[in-house]
């Protein structure tokens, strides 16, 4: 078979050529012109794709490198550690930065001062003053949403207690008990830095929530022990809220100060109470207990008192009590310590002891709450304490 080369000079010298012939081999020509076309860009590309692969590998060891430069460099000076700022519960969104925008100023009781601190740090502090830190972690985080839920609820609703200029709250249980950093090692002493970090962990790990009640923060009553069963709103403030109602509470008998005795004389009790005492060994009647066991009115001396004042006149502990006039003397029993409304402290360290997580413990105590972000309330917030 003839080349290529061949046939084109046949043709070139022979003027006599077949057209047909002639026709055939210009095909047959521009078909392997195309055909070498083809191969040398098949060539080149294959060429390309290999350079390009090769370039992209290298491009990659670079930039792994020095990512891993920068780790070891990190770890190496210690600079790797996560800013106190990322410590958010749920996605970061714009409205949750704003949270940082929330200042509380307290006022201090010793030294008449104005003291500003962010909200997550004034919420740190109320809990070091407020709970036990050897509590359990998840009483203390239950605690956590108590204190935030207050100091939210007390600046959307306000009340009547005159303050010094500039300040929203007090240190005192007239709000929420304070302590900052400084205070808290005068008291923790040696274990200052372990108890703090246990605070810490409590608060930034329920940041920015609070607990509602038909989308408003509720009222975060709390105290210390109960009697075994918290206390209904209304048989001890007289208002009824639906969402403090009296529920069982039997992780409390364990506590130190789940029970007491006090002996007054029969002098001051009649003084404190405005009575006087018959000559034989009566004291008074109780004559009705309210559902959480408490006393709920007492006659002494043809006068009626309620427990709570009973409680208040003769600084008694709880209003679960019962009495004996021996002489001279009068030994007042008491079971449980504070008001009894809300969440129980020992309790809230009994059901953590037993496995509970801080969502199950304020839904004990709080009947049809909700845990939320504060950020539906932060438009709101923000304009009254602008």
């Amino acid at each position: 078979m003839q080349s290529e080369k061949d046939l084109f000079k046949k043709i070139k010298n022979s003027p006599d050529i077949n057209p047909r012939e002639e026709f055939v081999i210009e095909t047959k020509r521009n078909l392997l012109q195309k055909a070498h076309r083809l191969h040398y860009k098949k060539k080149i590309k294959g060429f390309s794709l290999y350079f390009a692969s090769i370039a992209s590998f290298i491009v990659f060891i670079i930039i792994g490198f020095n990512v891993f430069s920068n780790d070891i460099s990190q770890i190496l000076s210690g600079t790797n550690n996560v800013p106190e700022e990322v410590f958010n519960v749920g996605d970061e969104t714009e409205e949750t930065l704003k949270e940082k925008d929330i200042n509380i100023s307290i006022f201090r009781e010793e030294s008449e001062q104005v003291e500003e601190v962010p909200l997550e740090k004034y919420v740190m502090g109320v809990v070091a003053a407020g709970m036990d830190p050897t509590f359990e972690m998840e009483a203390l985080k239950s605690q956590a949403l108590l204190a935030r839920t207050y100091i939210i609820r007390h600046i959307l609703h306000s009340g009547d207690i005159s303050l010094p200029e500039g300040a929203m709250v007090t240190d005192t249980t007239i709000h929420q008990t304070y302590r900052n950093q400084e205070e808290l090692k005068t008291v923790w002493g040696t274990d200052y830095e372990m108890y703090l970090e246990k605070v810490e962990e409590a608060v930034l790990s329920t940041q920015g929530q609070i607990l509602t009640f038909n989308n408003e923060p509720i009222q975060a009553a709390f105290f210390s022990t109960s009697n075994g069963y918290t206390e209904n709103a209304e048989d001890y403030w007289g208002n009824e809220v639906p969402y403090l109602k009296s529920v069982d509470s039997p992780w409390d008998q364990t506590s130190p100060r789940f029970s007491s005795s006090k002996v007054i004389s029969i002098n001051e009790f009649e003084k404190a109470l405005g009575i006087v005492l018959p000559d034989d060994s009566s004291i008074g009647e109780i004559s009705e207990r309210t559902e959480g066991g408490r006393v709920a009115i007492v006659v002494i001396d043809g006068k009626e008192f309620s427990g709570r004042e009973i409680r208040g006149k003769l600084d008694l502990e709880s209003t679960d009590f019962k009495w004996q006039r021996q002489g001279e003397q009068i030994t007042i029993e008491t079971k449980g310590f504070g008001h009894g409304v809300g969440m129980s402290q020992d309790g809230a360290n009994g059901m953590a002891l037993e496995g509970k997580d801080y969502k199950e413990i304020v839904n004990h105590f709080y009947n049809g709450i909700e845990i939320e972000k504060l950020n539906t309330f932060l438009p709101q917030i923000l304009s009254l304490i602008e």
